[in-house]
This record gives structure tokens, C-alpha cells and sequence, in this order.
């Protein structure tokens, strides 16, 4: 039997062994490199990939397992970039060196998706996996309450 996952809208065969990590198969086999590669240990966020809108660490995360799933990676989250994350993310001047934006990205936007209009101490827990060694974290929460705030005018 043939397996196969969705990622950003594409179906793709699972055509490697099961127990590849899933950020290997997106950077190695697909050519989809927003996902970082960080510790390799799903501890540090750089990873992090939507399974099924759920925000999931790519590094750890066996393709095998993913047969039938939808994977959305930071290209599939917005078109043309400009989701209400990606946009605070700019408005606040957020990225640094850059390395961990597309999985702090993800995790926000997972995160939004099942609380819409998270207290600041909420964000807070809800990024605590995820690790900027350039240090903006300030400006991290800062961006994901005004994309909340943003995201919640477009429902309105």
C-alpha cells in the first residue's frame, strides 16, 4: 500500500524508510528548507511544522507516522508571506539573525489558532519551547498579541 502525506496542499509519497525524521524529508528529499535544523532533540522550536494544525517538532517526528496527514511548513502558512505573524513579526523587528523565525512563526500561529486572544502571560507559556539565541523575546509576545489582535478584526 502506497503512503503518502500533504505538505503546503501537495500530496508526496512517504518513498523513504519510516523512521526519517520529517525535517529531513522536507529539506533533504523535497527541497522545502524554511524548517531549521536546531538541536535535533525537538527541545529548541527551529523545527517546528503544523501536523494537522497542531505546531509539532519536525526533528523528532518520523515521516512514517505521518502517512495521511497534513503537514503545513512556514511556506504553506501565507501565499505570499503576509499572514498577520509574519507581518507583526516585521512590524516589531522581530528577526535577527533569523535562524528561529519560521518556527516561532509556527508555534504562534498553532498557538493562535486554538486561543485567539491569548493574555500576555499566555504567549508566555505557549513559546516557552521555542529558543532565540538572539534574545528577542520581548518583541516575540509583543508581534504575536498584535497578530492576534489583528487575526481577531478579520473574524469580526
Amino acid at each position: 500500500m502506497d503512503k503518502s502525506i500533504t505538505i503546503n496542499g501537495e500530496q508526496h509519497p512517504i518513498d523513504v524508510d519510516n523512521d526519517m525524521p520529517l525535517l529531513w524529508f522536507l529539506r533533504d528529499r523535497l527541497e522545502i528548507t524554511g524548517t531549521k535544523f536546531g538541536c535535533g532533540a525537538g527541545l529548541c522550536g527551529a523545527c517546528t511544522v503544523h501536523v494537522d494544525g497542531v505546531a509539532t517538532r519536525a526533528c523528532i517526528t518520523p515521516v512514517g507516522m505521518l502517512a495521511g496527514k497534513a503537514i503545513t511548513t512556514i511556506e504553506g502558512l501565507s501565499e505570499n508571506g503576509d499572514h498577520p505573524l509574519q507581518k507583526a513579526w516585521l512590524n516589531n523587528n522581530v528577526p535577527q539573525c533569523g535562524y528561529c523565525q519560521a518556527g516561532q512563526i509556527m508555534n504562534a500561529a498553532g498557538f493562535l489558532a486554538t486561543n485567539p486572544t491569548p493574555t500576555a502571560e499566555e504567549i508566555d507559556t505557549a513559546m516557552q519551547g521555542n529558543i532565540c539565541r538572539c534574545g528577542t523575546y520581548q518583541r516575540i509576545k509583543k508581534a504575536i498579541g498584535e497578530a492576534a489582535f489583528e487575526l481577531a478584526k478579520e473574524v469580526s
